[in-house]
């Protein structure tokens, strides 16, 4: 619902892991990147990474460990956007040290 909410796009989830901890999201179209063209002498910027970022910090606010890394990239020349999410662990709850 997020990335619908805010992005306007809906990405599809495909290519499970046969442990079932491991996932993709492809998108059709990236609006981060919609109006974006890299020069030559930045081919290696990952331009949307923000994009990994949110989905760590979104998971670890509901106490999952995850990450995420880009797999394909449209603005390397691929026909979609897929980033792959592995779980790591569950996270316990941490009370500061000192608090009850």
């Amino acid at each position: 619902m997020g990335f619908r909410l805010f992005l306007g796009v809906t990405p599809s989830i495909t290519n499970w892991s046969s442990a079932g901890d491991e996932f993709s999201l492809q998108f059709e179209t990236n609006p981060l990147t919609e109006f974006v063209e890299l020069p030559d002498h930045c081919l290696n910027l990952k331009y949307a990474n923000i994009l990994t970022g949110v989905i760590r910090g979104a998971c670890e606010m509901v106490q999952m460990e995850v990450t995420s890394w880009f797999v394909q990239d449209q603005l390397k020349g691929d026909n979609v956007t897929e980033l792959r999410i592995k779980f790591i662990k569950r996270l316990e709850d941490a009370i500061p040290a000192g608090e009850d």
